[in-house]
């Protein structure tokens, strides 16, 4: 991973990742990470959550007609009075969107159906529609679909600052927390991704502590804040319980270290901790580290 100092002027673009849980027996909570393809312009090689940008599209009334939950719903659930309805409610289009784009996972519901569309054909179809430029609501329409969001949590609002340190752009990303449908497996696209692993959060942490498992910052603390969570329902609960934070991470050059600081740390402008585990990070020998070692994601 290579450390960036330029400084990004432009507004931090919209976009929505999906960390997909399931549980499984002796192993207890899992997550699905990809690995971006090497020649990806954003963290080519890492492995991170399915997600993308928020299109246009996603925040257009024609495809807000499939959702089964009205957008001033969805708007409520984010927490963010001061962010529009419809756009709310885009950001959980374009995580349904995404993440059928990029691992073949649908959140959606077939008309007159409570379950939802499992069979892995018809997936692997709307699939390639999408990636064959196919508008997601055309889509929703000709399948006879109306997309799921029930279950979809807001889990946390990430936004890269200025010197975004491992990428140059910058993105204001909602983090959700969903549990893999029944009848669904992800499979990695071997397009934008070249490989898929399911892990604990613990083992996905181990091994990139080992070196085996390259992680940006963001998805490395969104895996310390699942660790107190033995099953996909404890988080869901918990996500329900909670406001989404904001991470907005804050770098600085500590005796020419390039050190990320979040909010509750004493450099940082915002004195509440908003997720648990280190305060700071590090940029040491290609990756970011807490300074006292593996045991402060503890």
């Amino acid at each position: 991973m290579q450390l960036n100092s330029e400084i990004i002027t432009t507004p931090p673009r919209a976009s929505a990742t999906v960390v997909l849980l399931r549980d499984e027996p002796q192993k207890g909570l899992q997550v699905f990470l990809l690995r971006r393809h090497t020649a990806s312009a954003v963290l080519g090689g890492a492995y991170v959550f399915p997600g993308g940008k928020l299109d246009e599209a996603d925040c257009a009334s024609d495809v807000h007609a499939y959702l089964d939950t009205s957008p001033q719903v969805l708007h409520s659930a984010l927490g963010e009075p001061d962010l529009p309805p419809h756009t709310a409610a885009g950001l959980y289009v374009a995580a349904v969107r995404e993440v059928l784009e990029e691992c073949g996972v649908l959140y959606a519901r077939l008309k007159n159906s409570e379950a939802l569309a499992h069979d892995a054909a018809q997936r692997q179809q709307w699939q390639q529609a999408l990636h064959g430029g196919q508008g997601f609501a055309d889509m929703l329409q000709s399948a006879g679909l109306r997309v799921d969001t029930q279950h979809l949590a807001p889990w946390s609002r990430w936004i890269t600052p200025v010197q975004p340190s491992v990428t140059n752009k910058r993105f204001d990303t909602r983090f959700f927390v969903a549990v893999l449908p029944a009848g669904q497996q992800p499979v990695h696209d071997n397009i934008e991704a070249i490989d898929s692993v399911w892990l604990s959060p613990m083992d996905a942490l181990t091994r990139y502590w080992s070196g085996g498992l390259p992680l940006a910052p963001p998805q490395i603390m969104t895996l310390v804040s699942l660790l107190p969570h033995a099953n996909s329902a404890s988080v869901l609960h918990a996500a329900k319980m909670q406001t989404p934070p904001l991470v907005l991470p804050e770098p600085f050059d500590d005796e020419g270290v390039r050190t990320l600081c979040y909010p509750g740390d004493p450099r940082h402008s915002v004195a509440q901790r908003a997720m648990r585990g280190p305060t700071r990070l590090r940029f040491v020998a290609g990756r970011f580290e807490p300074a006292r070692g593996f045991e402060e994601f503890l």
